[in-house]
């Protein structure tokens, strides 16, 4: 099958035919569909995450189960299926207390080190985070999909299985977002748009979105945002305490920068939480001042939305068939496999909120 192949960072990834194993035990053959191009993928290819190489990237998928191995009995050749990176093994602590997106089981993950999956000219390729994308065919654990309903688009299904899924997680699941109450988001890419949609669909009834780019903060608009602000301008925290009348009790970081993350704390009123969904790149740390913390306001991460994606992801197809989650507006083109360095070229440019790989198409 063909692939794109990770070979160091700063470097164009390769278009290769690479070999895939049979399904072992609980392991689900998958013919890709669908594969958006995420930033996370750029973080990596960039450097700013260390990965192990030669490697297969690509973690927003849909597809189309070919063959299941030993003991699958959740799927079966010929279902529609969305990918997520947040295998769960169903019986830890974290996955029955509800909190299945932070799963560390090891019997569901590779250990460091090449894949048994994948192989490139007769040596072992790693497989990126249990799934590996960008390539013709996927060979995952049956813990790392979900069944969907043939009549939903494959392009629009790859979306949900990271750019939506974590937006719309972090909204709902990680700060729990109110109705009725007031929200900032703080870039409007792929995941800061599902997160301005996912504020609406949760009931904020003010969505401050907030760019650099004003194509992105159009885009907003019509994702649901009530308020725009042109971060270009500086003083961003400054500025939404003023039009807030004293700052926001929800937050949220979508781009991963030192910066921004601080900016979200900074705008929080007492009682306020920020919520980092960007990854920062790796060593990164923050700074905050220890007296704002007496005043109640909270910063956390979130890991994929916290999302338990084998519920939450039939419900945003629902959301996306009643008309309510944007996901034609998100994308901003579609590609094949070969263009895909074309494709991260035009996202490090800025303006456009998804490219989505399309196989066979």
């Amino acid at each position: 099958m063909k692939a794109a192949v990770f070979h160091a960072p700063n470097q164009p990834l390769t278009i290769e035919d690479i070999d895939i194993a049979k399904p072992g035990r609980r392991e689900v053959l998958i013919r890709t569909a669908a594969t958006g191009l995420c930033h996370s993928d750029l973080h990596i290819i960039e450097g700013k995450y260390p990965g192990p190489v030669p490697a297969v990237l690509g973690h927003e998928c849909s597809g189309i189960v070919e063959a299941v191995g030993e003991d699958v009995s959740y799927v079966r050749p010929g279902d529609h299926v969305i990918t997520c990176l947040s295998v769960f093994c169903g019986h830890c602590e974290f996955c029955l207390s509800g909190h299945m997106s932070i799963c560390n089981t090891p019997e569901i993950r590779f250990p460091p080190g090449p894949s048994k999956r994948l192989d490139w000219r007769g040596k072992p390729l790693n497989q990126i985070l249990n799934l590996s994308g960008f390539a013709e065919q996927m060979l995952v654990h049956e813990h790392a999909l979900v069944k969907i309903t043939p009549e939903m688009p494959m392009d629009r299904a790859a979306l949900i299985g990271c750019a939506v899924m974590t937006g719309y997680g972090a909204i709902v699941h990680t700060a729990k977002v109110e109705p009725g109450s007031t929200v900032a988001v703080m870039g409007c890419g792929g995941i800061g748009l599902a997160a301005v949609n996912a504020a609406q669909i949760a009931g904020a009834a003010r969505i401050i979105a907030i760019d650099m780019d004003a194509g992105k903060l159009a885009l907003a608009r019509e994702f649901g945002a009530t308020d725009t602000l042109d971060a270009s301008l500086g003083d961003v925290a400054k500025r939404v305490i003023e039009m807030t009348g004293g700052g926001v009790p929800y937050s949220f970081e979508c781009i991963g920068l030192k910066q921004t993350a601080e900016d979200c704390f900074a705008m929080l009123r007492p009682g306020g939480t920020a919520t980092v969904i960007g990854m920062l790149p790796y060593g990164t740390k923050i700074e905050l001042h220890g007296l704002d913390l007496l005043r109640e306001r909270r910063i956390q991460g979130s890991l994929m939305g916290s999302n338990r994606f084998r519920t939450d992801m039939p419900r945003l197809i629902q959301f996306y068939q009643q008309g309510r989650l944007h996901l034609d507006r998100m994308i901003s083109g579609h590609i094949q496999l070969e263009q895909i360095n074309e494709g991260f070229a035009a996202m490090k440019k800025g303006g456009l909120a998804r490219h989505v790989i399309q196989f066979n198409a």
